[in-house]
């Protein structure tokens, strides 16, 4: 998925012990979702920023392209809202959905986040060159 340079802000020749520190950093929680002893999914959660603004999550997730367009997205980010919601998140926040990710878009959308800003050019895609992200919200108030 990194590798491909359209959805993800880490440079496409990162190492996967690179990824692997980013991605499970504390005070990151790190999911996975397993087939067997296989795994095709994963997703942290973390606060979106330290301090007075640490009551806001961010998540990221990553689905085997082999494994895209099963559910197994849609059943990782409801996971997510609902472990956030239990931890005592407010709020869940993504700060770089770049525009061309349609899939990741239209998910965000049906489980209720709203693109509350447009960041112009701030993602350089491996083939576009520079184009717009988003950064999505969704409050957590009421989530079972």
């Amino acid at each position: 998925v990194v590798s491909e340079g359209g959805t993800y802000p880490y440079a496409p020749e990162t190492t996967s012990d690179e990824a692997r520190s980013y991605w499970m950093a504390p005070p990151a929680k790190t999911y996975v979702a397993l087939d067997r002893d296989r795994i095709f999914g994963t997703y942290f959660l973390k606060p979106n920023q330290p301090g007075l603004g640490s009551h806001v999550a961010n998540a990221g997730f990553m689905v085997d392209p082999d494994r895209q367009g099963r559910g197994i997205g849609r059943a990782m980010v409801e996971h997510a809202l609902m472990e956030a919601h239990q931890i005592g998140y407010r709020a869940m926040q993504f700060n770089l959905v770049v525009r061309t990710n349609v899939a990741a878009l239209a998910l965000w959308g049906k489980v209720g986040f709203d693109i509350v800003g447009t960041l112009p050019g701030a993602f350089h895609h491996s083939e576009l060159g520079f184009v717009d992200a988003y950064v999505m919200y969704k409050s957590l108030d009421g989530h079972r």
